[in-house]
């Protein structure tokens, strides 16, 4: 009774402690994934805001140039 106490109280179990581990690195890499996604965003957000305002610009519109 007393091995049964310990091992559920205070044993480390290896199967608890890989599962742990393994849910650790997840965590780590969705963190990573999450980081690049954000980061891709910010560069297609930019792009697309550039877009808009080259889009604003009407070229029949602009004074010919100066010769």
């Amino acid at each position: 009774m007393a091995k049964a106490l310990l091992g559920y109280v205070g044993g480390s179990d290896p199967r608890l402690l890989a599962e742990m581990r393994r849910l650790q690195q997840r965590v780590q890499d969705l963190e990573s994934e999450l980081g690049r996604i954000q980061a891709e965003n910010d560069v297609l957000t930019a792009a697309a805001s550039h877009d808009r305002i080259m889009e604003s610009i009407d070229a029949h519109q602009a004074e010919p140039a100066l010769t």
